[in-house]
């Protein structure tokens, strides 16, 4: 994705003013399956930043230990401090 893409993303969730907006928003520019995919991704932030375990998160949530460690990794460069 071109950092103007990113950016243009950016500038439209910003925009975005109430929880209702924001869900019709999410309904119309993800597929059903990245709406399962990416809170799930939020969960194992979360999850990892309480401590739990990288196996428990997968088999918790139903997902290869891949994508927990890849949670893992992108927390080690700082990301999701809002999380």
């Amino acid at each position: 994705m071109s950092n103007s893409h990113l950016d243009f993303l950016i500038q439209t969730l910003l925009r975005i003013n109430s929880a209702d907006e924001m869900h019709e928003f999410l309904l119309g520019i993800f597929t059903p399956q990245e709406l399962v995919e990416i809170p799930t991704r939020l969960e194992i932030v979360k999850k990892l930043k309480n401590g739990v375990a990288q196996h428990k998160i997968a088999d918790d949530l139903g997902v290869g230990v891949a994508t927990v460690t890849r949670g893992s990794k992108e927390l080690q460069k700082g990301r999701f401090k809002n999380i």
